[in-house]
């Protein structure tokens, strides 16, 4: 399989892996942050909400950016944006910056996500399957190095974290630069029309809405949760997030595609979305001390989530692929920007397992959805699955 990967394709996965370690390496010091900038828990979460919101807002102009500019200028404005502010985020003198520049992180991030996944696609001589399946393995590893990283530099100050993700980017903005090229075909200019048009469409719309309950589940646990955990130090939360994001990674890249060739990709996201359901009010009922080893569970049930959901984003849209992963980022990002502010909110004033109850009552009004939904989206990836066929 890798003979299907140029080297431009591996250029964007490594972009990729820096990419997604920018959301994660925020954990490990999000309480070591609140007690030196004396913040509530409130306000440590909108280092996450801010980051989302505006990645959500700029994922309606991203699209577009990209089939006006071009692939590979597209990404390069998103490294160098993050490079920049994660430099900022290392810099701030208070609370309030730090949740701002973390937003223009967000921004710099929306432009280089919503064209990692066509440059990876289009470049790869293999099909959508194992590209996606690269892809995934990128985000994965990301998203359980960024907590490692955080952990191990902010055991020495908060600030060391965001210099480090800033050097790596900008090691990855010059291997895009030297490396990366445009897809043979390039996609026509669109518009933002395009977007809300794409999410006029009943599969793309319904997948993207389903997909909002999932995200917000997701960043409870990634956003949310390391307050829930106060008496472990910037290493030891880092290490229990790492060994949450190797098992998010190992089910996204090897898991799910064993799970897929013996059933139907909705009924693995119904049965998987409900197991996680299940972990979330499991992670509200139980003793303390069972919550960090169930933390550590949900990652493999959101690894085989995140790849089902990227593949049907993709695959049940009749648009540009720019366009398709723009709608769908779009909706899902919006769920996800909910998630930090308002479990931070009721954890310090209602109780700090309560966003855990929420979770799971968003996540299941999601999952009793699909069931009906499947009407909708078995259809589109039927008829998608026979246009590729030669």
């Amino acid at each position: 399989m890798l003979k299907h990967f140029p080297p431009a394709v591996w250029a964007t996965a490594f972009a990729t892996f820096v990419a997604f370690m920018g959301i994660g390496v925020v954990d490990p010091i999000l309480p070591l942050i609140g007690r030196e900038m004396g913040a509530s828990h409130a306000q440590v979460e909108w280092l996450f909400t801010s980051y989302i919101a505006v990645m959500a807002l700029a994922m309606l102009v991203s699209g577009v950016v990209g089939t006006r500019l071009g692939g590979k200028k597209t990404m390069l404005l998103g490294l160098g944006l993050v490079v920049v502010f994660a430099t900022l985020s290392g810099l701030s003198p208070s609370i309030g910056f730090l949740a701002t520049v973390r937003g223009g992180w967000g921004l710099g991030n929306a432009f280089f996500t919503s064209t990692a996944l066509s440059i990876i696609v289009g470049l790869s001589t293999g099909g959508m399957g194992p590209a996606i399946t690269l892809y995934e393995a990128a985000l994965g590893l990301g998203i359980a190095t960024g907590p490692l990283l955080g952990g191990l530099l902010g055991s020495f100050s908060w600030r060391y974290p965001f210099f480090g993700t800033a050097t790596l980017m900008a090691i990855g903005f010059v291997a895009t630069l030297a490396l990366v090229r445009e897809p043979p075909r390039r996609e026509a200019p669109r518009t933002a029309r395009d977007i809300f048009r794409a999410l006029a469409y009943p599969a793309v719309l319904v997948n993207a809405l389903i997909g909002l309950s999932y995200s917000y589940a997701f960043f409870t646990i990634l956003a949310y949760s390391p307050l829930t955990l106060p008496h472990l130090s910037a290493i030891s939360l880092g290490l229990t997030y790492f060994a949450w994001g190797v098992l998010v990674a190992f089910s996204s890249v090897v898991v799910v595609n064993w799970l897929l060739r013996r059933m139907h990709p909705l009924r693995v996201l119904v049965g998987n979305l409900a197991c996680l359901t299940l972990l979330l009010v499991l992670a509200g009922s139980l003793p303390r001390s069972h919550l960090l080893v169930i933390i550590v569970v949900t990652g493999f049930f959101c690894g085989i989530s995140n790849a089902v959901f990227t593949t049907l984003a993709m695959e049940v849209s009749p648009f540009a692929r720019s366009i398709s992963s723009g709608a769908y980022n779009f909706l899902r990002w919006a769920g996800a920007a909910i998630a930090p502010a308002l479990s931070g909110w009721v954890g310090q004033t209602v109780g700090l397992t309560i966003p855990f109850y929420i979770a799971a009552g968003v996540l299941l009004m999601g999952t009793l959805a699909l069931i009906p939904a499947m009407r909708v989206l078995g259809p589109a990836l039927e008829h998608r699955e026979q246009e590729a066929v030669p």
